[in-house]
């Protein structure tokens, strides 16, 4: 599920070029490739958490595979205006998954491990984007950018097939953790009565903390989806403008920031296990600072600063999506937590490249994007580290 949730969108980027001359879009219409999806990200989330309450976790993650591997096909079969339409249907269904996840993770994992299932999630995303950014153009040199970009729905087609077996088989009775995981009937409520009273109290201030929780961790995705994508989409040249680098160094640079978001993505766990969730995410906090501060103070160890930041955009994944489990009291509090944070945050995904390109060329530096990207990196300390600390309390 990981493998196709984001290397369809990557794929396009690596035989832009191909697809511009191929199908007449402008370099507008090529930045639409990756930009609609993310936009999609934000706006498609109601659908997605409808889909999750009417059909359930699985069927849901059914429709998103369905509609990556149809969007895939269409892409590239066609024109310019067939193109995009693939890639607003690829968007679109990615979104499904990307609440669909955080949901099954909670319910089917153990508690203890959910940070560990949430690093694998995260890295293997990051490992197929890198794995689609390399393989497409070589592809495409042999066969041609369409069917380049078609390959990698053979993926999809494998995810889909599995998850198609996997809703048959356990359509009709819950798997063993499932029913070791179901809840006990409840105890008849007092209607009245101090103890009445206690359990009100103590239900309400839950979930005065829960929405808390997710105002706060809104605050840190937007904080981490805007460093992350301002630094995908502009790293590769601002290393060319301020340090004179030939385009093949600058992109292999910023592949770094790419492949070292396994390290955070794993080491948030494995950090988290050994001390607490939140000295790990604090971590990743420091981490996230470093890169735009490191790229204003000590321009020199731009690749020291593109790998720490890497850790950090990994790692700031895993943290955030760690965090839900811990304040949701059901699967349909993990679908709402889920849908207003990646929704807020993928509007923010959306609007931070542009912002940092238009700052870049009004003042003719990177000084100024980079404020914005340390900007970021700060909204996501506060949001991420106030709502662990909240989490743990009991």
């Amino acid at each position: 599920m990981a493998l196709s949730l984001r290397a369809p969108i990557i794929a396009p980027t690596a035989v832009i070029p191909d697809i511009t001359a191929g199908t007449g879009l402008s370099a507008v219409g090529a930045g639409l490739l990756t930009g609609l999806p993310v936009l999609l990200f934000a706006l498609a989330t109601p659908l997605a958490t409808r889909s999750i309450r009417r059909f359930g976790p699985e069927a849901t993650i059914i429709l998103c595979l369905a509609g990556v591997l149809a969007g895939t096909v269409i892409r590239s079969i066609g024109p310019a205006p067939v193109v995009l339409a693939g890639t607003v249907l690829i968007g679109a269904a990615m979104t499904l998954g990307n609440i669909a996840v955080p949901v099954l993770i909670r319910r089917d994992v153990p508690f203890n491990r959910i940070s560990a299932a949430t690093g694998a999630y995260s890295a293997t995303m990051n490992i197929g984007s890198m794995a689609t950014l390399l393989g497409t153009a070589p592809l495409a040199a042999l066969v041609g950018w369409r069917w380049a970009i078609a390959a990698w729905g053979v993926v999809t087609a494998a995810g889909l097939a599995y998850w198609l077996l996997r809703q048959r088989r356990g359509r009709f009775a819950p798997t063993p953790r499932e029913a070791a995981a179901s809840p006990a009937p409840a105890a008849p409520a007092l209607s009245d009565g101090p103890g009445a009273l206690a359990a009100t109290a103590r239900g309400s201030a839950e979930r005065t903390r829960f929405r808390r929780v997710v105002g706060l961790l809104v605050l840190a995705f937007c904080g981490q989806s805007a460093a992350y994508y301002a630094t995908t989409a502009w790293l590769p040249l601002l290393l060319a403008d301020t340090r004179g680098l030939a385009p093949a160094s600058s992109g292999a640079t910023a592949s770094l920031f790419q492949i070292a978001a396994v390290v955070g993505a794993f080491g948030v766990p494995l950090l988290a296990a050994r001390t607490k969730l939140w000295i790990a995410t604090a971590a990743i906090a420091l981490c996230w600072a470093t890169l735009p501060i490191g790229l204003l103070a000590a321009p020199e160890y731009f690749v020291l600063w593109a790998v720490i930041g890497g850790v950090a955009q990994g790692g700031g994944f895993t943290a955030i999506f760690s965090i839900i489990p811990r304040v949701a009291h059901n699967n349909a509090d993990v679908a709402t937590a889920s849908a207003r944070i990646q929704g807020s945050g993928y509007l923010a995904a959306t609007c931070a490249p542009p912002l940092a390109g238009w700052l870049n060329g009004a003042t003719g530096s990177w000084t100024v994007p980079l404020f914005l990207v340390l900007a970021a990196t700060l909204a996501f300390s506060v949001g991420s580290l106030l709502a662990v600390r909240l989490s743990e309390r009991r």
